[in-house]
């Protein structure tokens, strides 16, 4: 059984799943996939739908969603990172139009396979709200809401909110409006990555846990003791891809925090909305997401912080003062929380590439496939970058395999101390341009330009 010492509040209730073996000799399949959450689960179940006669094994340092996949927000988003970048440069709109619209299906393949295999992870398609608290953030969406028209998005996709509509929605105190986006399902994400490597192993795939890689090649997953031989490896391990050899300035570990409430009263619920179970969070820099449990919990996180050296903690005291910051950030948006008790906190890493963007992509000639880079926004996107590396790997030519995010490797990060001052630079700035905003209802406009220039808005 899972330890009482769980990643996220997410497995509470999952503690009856057993263990998997790890792997106890050298073995050799079709399809050798390192990490066993979304991404590498997503891949292994489109290849085993498009070819159920390949041999396919995954292989996890730690247990079936261990990572960002059973620790994050439980937004299955169609939001991916780079996308805006893509869409607000003349040059490359067409292609991030073809993108965001795969990946508002994507949003609806996860609810279409949580309904063919059973899955229970409370998916509800209710939408996600992005709401004003400040002039500045007003300013911010109507741009936003402008931009996407041209972009050729319309009031199905996304919609801008005024005060009384956003206040039915949401009982934000400081609510200015809102933009409301369809495309956005909420889920139980432990539930889900469980639920999909029960789906895979009926298949025939296997899954090795408590089994790390140390190193991916051509034709072979090289752990402390033995290899995991194969015609094609697939790179599935996100943030923790810092601990394969020759990769650790490929992708940024950088933390997420998040806390939940205790169940809250049918009353309390009346002045905070959600009726649809809406995604919500508000138009700061600094990333804040939140959900309604199907327990009547708020479960509310916010982008928290990077180690030096990409350092991954994966385990926080709840004293930590990164989640009274999430827990200020929560009563400063719902006052009327003020007293109820948060009875899990926890944290995770997640992985940011150099150019902020995220990426799939296959080369024939090696036969090494990958995917991640999400940026916190990984659900639905490992989703389409599961049926591309399955595409792209049968040779099986579909339109995804054109998608403007495959591409070559991400280029690696600077070393030490130059990524720690990038990234800890970019948090601060934003950070502090959140808090001018919220406080005084005014943009700095210096730290506001540097922000969007550095992380390509």
């Amino acid at each position: 059984m899972i330890s009482d010492d769980m990643p996220s509040f997410w497995f509470r209730d999952l503690a009856g799943c057993l263990p998997r073996p790890a792997l106890r000799a050298n073995h050799e399949v079709d399809v050798a996939i390192a990490g066993a959450g979304f991404t590498g689960l997503w891949t292994a179940y489109y290849l085993a739908r498009l070819r159920p006669e390949l041999r396919i094994c995954l292989i996890d340092a730690a247990h079936v969603g261990y990572g960002a996949s059973g620790r994050n927000g439980g937004w299955c988003t169609a939001g991916l990172a780079g996308l805006d970048g893509m869409l607000s440069d003349p040059a490359s709109r067409d292609a991030g139009v073809a993108l965001a619209r795969a990946m508002f299906d994507a949003v609806d393949e996860v609810g279409r396979v949580c309904r063919a295999e059973k899955i229970d992870c409370h998916y509800t398609k209710g939408g996600a709200l992005r709401v004003a608290t400040s002039p500045p953030q007003l300013e911010e969406i109507e741009r936003e809401i402008a931009a996407l028209r041209d972009q050729g998005f319309g009031e199905e996709d996304y919609r801008l909110l005024g005060v009384r509509e956003s206040a039915q929605r949401i009982g934000i105190e400081r609510n200015l409006g809102a933009i409301f986006s369809s495309h956005c399902a909420v889920i139980q994400p432990a539930r889900l990555v469980r639920g999909l490597a029960d789906a895979v192993e009926a298949r025939g795939v296997e899954i090795f846990e408590q089994t790390a890689a140390a190193a991916i090649e051509p034709g072979r997953i090289v752990t402390r003791d033995f290899e995991l031989r194969a015609r094609t490896v697939v790179r599935a391990t996100e943030a923790y891809t810092k601990r394969l050899t020759g990769h650790r300035r490929r992708l940024v570990p950088l933390h997420s925090m998040m806390i939940a409430t205790e169940p809250l009263s049918d009353r309390l619920w009346e002045r905070l909305g959600l009726r649809e179970r809406e995604t919500f969070g508000d138009a700061r820099r600094i990333v804040t997401y939140g959900q309604r449990t199907v327990d009547g919990r708020i479960a509310f996180g916010g982008r928290a912080s990077y180690r030096f050296g990409s350092g991954i903690a994966d385990r926080f005291d709840s004293d930590d003062p990164r989640f009274a910051s999430i827990e200020r950030t929560l009563f400063e948006l719902f006052p009327a929380l003020r007293g109820v008790e948060i009875t899990h906190r926890w944290g995770g890493a997640l992985g940011v590439g150099r150019d902020w963007r995220a990426g799939v992509g296959f080369d024939r000639s090696t036969r090494l496939a990958w995917a991640g880079g999400y940026v916190g926004e990984g659900v639905a996107a490992s989703n389409l970058a599961g049926r591309t590396l399955a595409d792209l790997i049968t040779g099986n030519e579909t339109d995804r395999c054109g998608l403007a995010w495959v591409g070559p490797e991400m280029r690696n990060w600077e070393p030490e101390p130059l990524r720690w001052l990038a990234v800890a630079g970019i948090s601060a700035i934003g950070a502090s341009a959140d808090r001018v905003e919220f406080a005084r209802g005014r943009r700095p406009p210096l730290r506001a330009w540097l922000f969007d220039r550095i992380v390509g808005l």
